[in-house]
């Protein structure tokens, strides 16, 4: 009797810890939020209007129009009062680094840089990336995950902009060496597409590879 009370209070303990935990974890996100799947980005974003005590370190401070605003993992900030709230940035803000976490797409054969609402194109002028309108869908072109998810490391020094260009130049090699387009919805499930697939994606590598990247 005596070791199944002791059992039912330690069952009970761990359910508390467990329900706590639960707890703090939704506080630290503010209670809410959302898992942005757009141009497949699939990542989990805090919401916009969340406010937070504390900016996270190593964080990045931009000026537009003489105000502040914070830039951390791909997450805008600005301050309110004490405290600091989640925001989008404005059209036309410049900065110098890509969010931590982030999906390149092709729109008129030039890279934008997706992440968290927000999409980004680089700037000679300003030697940024810089924050624009969202594109219209049926201009966006998203690289498989094949090519977009792939851990490329250059071996060159190959800058962003060069790594997203040798991305995609390589995709569309590997269609024209291949045949097989995995953007496309058509290209999906069957043995013979499997087989297709397996040879894009050697295609890829390959290219990638003769292009002064190490490709896993």
């Amino acid at each position: 009797m005596r070791k199944s009370r002791l059992t039912s209070v330690m069952q009970a303990t761990v359910l508390l810890l467990l329900s706590l935990n639960m707890a703090t974890a939704m506080a630290d996100r503010g209670g809410h939020g959302h898992y942005d799947t757009r141009h497949h980005h699939n990542r989990y974003y805090p919401s916009v209007g969340l406010f937070v005590n504390i900016i996270p370190s190593g964080h990045h401070v931009v000026r537009y129009r003489d105000d502040p605003y914070y830039f951390h993992s791909g997450l805008w900030y600005r301050p309110s009062g004490t405290r600091f709230v989640v925001v989008t940035p404005p059209i036309g803000l410049a900065v110098s680094v890509l969010p931590s976490f982030y999906t390149t797409l092709w729109v008129g054969g030039s890279p934008y840089y997706y992440a968290d609402g927000v999409y980004y194109a680089w700037r000679s002028a300003q030697n940024s990336f810089v924050v624009v309108e969202p594109p219209r869908e049926s201009d966006v072109v998203a690289l498989p995950a094949e090519v977009s998810q792939q851990f490329i490391y250059p071996k060159n020094g190959q800058d962003e902009q060069q790594q997203a260009k040798d991305r995609y130049e390589c995709h569309r090699w590997s269609v024209s060496q291949t045949g097989f387009d995995p953007t496309q919805p058509s290209n999906a499930g069957s043995a013979q597409n499997a087989s297709q697939r397996d040879d894009y994606q050697r295609a890829t590598k390959a290219c990638l590879d003769g292009r002064g990247y190490s490709v896993r």
